[in-house]
């Protein structure tokens, strides 16, 4: 069992501490934690004979994090003999997006015979009821913190894309980061791993030193006029020992993102792929992208970009196709799987962007040869499909809300539906997942930086093809971000389940409806 604030006094324990700190610029946050951790063994008669750190890692999962499956895995195996494991606080051990998995590690080592002690917490196992849910908000709450930050990192990252700065990673071969301050005015390049410092410090894109914005263009020449591949291209330039960014070799693939990258000729395109979470790296639709065109200043003439462009496009243009599946699964026949990357890296094929523009997504493009990857995207597709019906769905509802003698109003946030110039509503479908042969579940993720009134949610069926049933939520009940629910739940969440909408039109109808102007 999992304990917080308890006597140990009657018999000494020896324990493991185990500390992590989030970022490594949190330099002193370890030595916090232990001095901490080590004061509440000194007063509870706790004896430290092993201590686990993980430093600069995220608690989102137990992935990169060293410490932490090290410490599970000598519990299991026995190789270190302990009673508890000490750890600052509920957080530290882990800001798990689903708080099921924060429980099930703790639910191992429980069941090896130790447990976790968080010091700095506040509930005690003295009184069960209120341990148990303080645990529960405090999971809940380390999971919310990273929700919440990722979501304000991402609207941050936006709206500085919207102004035209530089939002991370590397500048590319002919392109370098330049420090501004708050006045624009600059302050100096920024080298390979350097920082900004000062908080109100910007970063923009400006062209690189005049012999590499020179052999930019020159891979452009001799792709457009004088008609050579990628490939060819690379070695033409390892030839004459001319190296690529970071000193490294010309590939096919680097060559062929200079020639399709927008910010060569000045344009900047963000959130054209996903990773929020450290969850699946989703490849986001163009209406998604965040665009500033003529961002930085261009090393490459529009037209030149547009004409490799448009070279690059009609490769395919008279290969059916047959020929293209074909050719795609020798490539999986010589190379044993197969990835954006490594599709474009074959010299003979097309791009991935010519197969997903072809076929609408890779993934398509692999059921089609047979070819199954390890990681299970089909939740992508079910996603897709649950757009369109709750397009649909939306559709039903505003058309029964004036047969209902109510309106919707136009409204300013995309999903939201402003009824009766009274209240907000919100509706989401909402995909079944199966967590064992057995069980299936249904995660409703509400909006907290957009609070509807009313949130409908409509389950679908363990195939995500029909919809079960309903359930609608005051925003005034409303205390968590997520909520996962079970094919049984309590009386609680029944209360808000229906089979149909028909509800929430008598609702409207029992309201005061004012002179619609």
């Amino acid at each position: 069992m999992e304990l917080s604030l308890s006597d140990f006094n009657e018999k000494v324990l020896f324990a493991a501490e185990y500390m992590r700190m989030s970022t490594d610029h949190q330099q002193y946050s370890l030595d916090n934690q232990a001095g901490y951790i080590r004061e509440y063994a000194i007063k509870h008669g706790i004896n430290i004979i092993h201590s686990y750190s993980d430093e600069g890692k995220s608690g989102l999962n137990l992935s990169g994090r060293p410490g932490l499956k090290k410490l599970i895995d000598d519990v299991m195996s026995k190789r270190i003999i302990i009673s508890c494991i000490l750890v600052y606080d509920v957080s530290r051990f882990g800001r798990f997006q689903d708080t099921d998995e924060a429980a099930y590690y703790a639910y191992l080592l429980k069941k090896n015979g130790v447990r976790i002690i968080y010091c700095a917490e506040h509930f005690s196992e003295e009184h069960p009821e209120m341990f148990t849910f303080g645990l529960a908000l405090s999971r809940h709450g380390a999971a919310s913190f990273s929700r919440n930050q990722s979501e304000k990192v991402f609207l941050g990252q936006v709206n500085l894309i919207r102004k035209g700065y530089h939002q991370g990673g590397a500048p590319g071969y002919g392109l370098r980061r330049l420090l501004i301050d708050e006045h624009h005015k600059e302050k100096g390049i920024l080298l390979s791993g350097q920082r900004k410092s000062i908080q109100t410090d910007r970063v923009i894109l400006t062209p690189g030193p005049e012999q590499e914005i020179a052999i930019v263009n020159q891979i452009f020449d001799m792709f457009i006029h004088e008609g050579k591949p990628e490939l060819v291209i690379a070695s033409e330039l390892n030839r004459n020992n001319i190296v690529a960014e970071n000193n490294r070799e010309w590939t096919r693939g680097k060559i062929h993102q200079i020639l399709t990258n927008e910010k060569y000729i000045g344009n900047s395109v963000y959130n054209k792929t996903s990773f929020k979470l450290k969850r699946e790296y989703v490849r986001n639709p163009e209406a998604e992208w965040i665009r500033f065109d003529g961002a930085y200043k261009a090393i490459v003439p529009k037209e030149k970009f547009d004409r490799a462009r448009e070279i690059i496009s009609s490769r395919s243009v008279f290969i059916s196709e047959d020929e293209l599946l074909e050719k795609l699964h020798s490539l999986l026949l010589k190379k044993g799987r197969l990835s954006g990357v490594i599709i474009d890296e074959e010299e003979m094929l097309p791009s991935s962007s010519i197969y997903r523009a072809r076929f609408g997504s890779l993934l398509r493009v692999y059921s089609l040869i047979g070819y199954n990857p390890k990681t299970d995207y089909s939740w992508m597709d079910t996603e897709k499909y649950l757009k369109g019906l709750n397009s649909e769905i939306t559709k039903t509802v505003i058309h029964n809300i004036y047969l209902s003698d109510g309106w919707v109003s136009d409204s300013s946030e995309s999903g939201f539906l402003k009824v009766n110039d009274e209240f907000t509503l919100s509706l989401q479908s909402v995909r079944c997942q199966r967590t064992s042969p057995t069980s299936l579940r249904w995660r409703i993720r509400f909006s907290h930086i957009v609070s509807p009134d009313i949130s409908i949610a409509v389950r679908m069926d363990s195939l995500n093809k029909s919809m079960v049933d309903y359930y609608i939520f005051p925003s005034v009940d409303l205390l968590c971000r997520n909520l996962l629910l079970k094919e049984q739940n309590n009386l609680c969440f029944e209360l808000y389940r229906f089979d149909t909408l028909q509800p929430l039109y008598q609702l409207i109808k029992r309201m005061s409806i004012p002179e619609k102007k």
